[in-house]
């Protein structure tokens, strides 16, 4: 064991791990050589992904702060990866202090650091958590009254279900959590689609996470998306590009096709919001059944 507590049958460092290939998309300093390696060869089949990646933690930001707004005052981050700026919890408690979050991951590293990060907040926690098994997830967040599923909460899925290959799954993992939430809870879910990449860049972009810890990326189209949803009401404006969901200025900016230079990962300088290459689409639905 690691002066961390990690042991090291939980982490390779050689080996890419998607949340630390998303950190450093983002631009933050919490990965390795691989990933970053790994994420070299994603933006350049893509370069729009390091603009996708930032548009999507955005989204992240404005579904929080006005779920919040409209009254939830749990949430559960599935996927959530390494901490950042502008995490849940710090979004959420500038509208309600008393907002409680769990975070859920199936990287031991990435819980553990969000568990030393977190260790003296009561109103958070972080887990290890598969959302391949969503009823477990329910179980371990529901422990000691964390959370109560008799009350509205807000389930976050963002950039995760595409790592499920299987489409059936996928909606099956969605279905389970939807089925186990009370009436006025909220569904948050953004999905990879490829956009206009080459069959070529899309290739070259899947076999770069074949090689990562997640295994593999699938893509799927606007209808598959919005399939994820059903038995819930999506709030307006629907499944759309996550730039385009009520973005804080009237229209987000656009821009034709520019190539970002993976260079600029570390700049931290914004760029217009593009519409070529690959895209997050992603929707908020409400549970308005009243089942539970």
């Amino acid at each position: 064991m690691d002066a961390d507590g990690v042991t090291s049958q939980w982490f390779n460092p050689d080996v890419p791990n998607v949340a630390r290939i998303y950190d450093c998309l983002l631009g933050g300093k919490d990965h390795y050589p691989a990933d970053l390696a790994a994420a070299a060869k994603i933006a350049e089949a893509a370069p729009e992904v390091v603009q996708r990646v930032r548009e999507n933690r955005e989204f992240l930001g404005r579904v929080v702060r006005i779920l919040a707004t409209e009254g939830i005052r749990q949430f559960i981050d599935i996927g959530t990866g390494l901490p950042t700026q502008e995490n849940v919890h710090q979004v959420a408690r500038r509208v309600t202090p008393a907002a409680r979050v769990a975070y859920v991951d199936n990287d031991p590293v990435v819980v553990v650091h969000a568990q030393a990060l977190l260790a003296t907040d009561e109103d958070t926690i972080a887990i290890a958590g598969d959302m391949c098994e969503p009823a477990a997830i329910l179980r371990q967040v529901t422990e000691q009254g964390f959370i109560d599923l008799t009350q509205p909460v807000a389930i976050l899925m963002l950039a995760v279900l595409h790592f499920i290959p299987d489409t059936a799954q996928a909606a099956q993992i969605v279905a389970t959590f939807r089925e186990q939430i009370a009436a006025g809870s909220y569904m948050v879910i953004t999905h990879a689609t490829a956009g206009d990449m080459s069959e070529g860049d899309l290739a070259q972009a899947v076999q770069t996470y074949a090689a990562s810890s997640a295994g593999s990326i699938t893509p799927r189209s606007h209808d598959q998306i919005e399939a994820f949803f059903d038995g819930l009401e999506l709030e307006v404006p629907g499944v759309v590009p996550v730039a385009h969901w009520r973005p804080l200025s009237p229209e987000p900016v656009l821009a034709e096709r520019a190539t970002i230079e993976f260079s600029r990962l570390r700049s931290g300088k914004a760029t217009p919001t593009v519409t070529d290459g690959p895209v997050f689409l992603g929707g908020v639905a409400r549970n308005t059944s009243s089942r539970r």
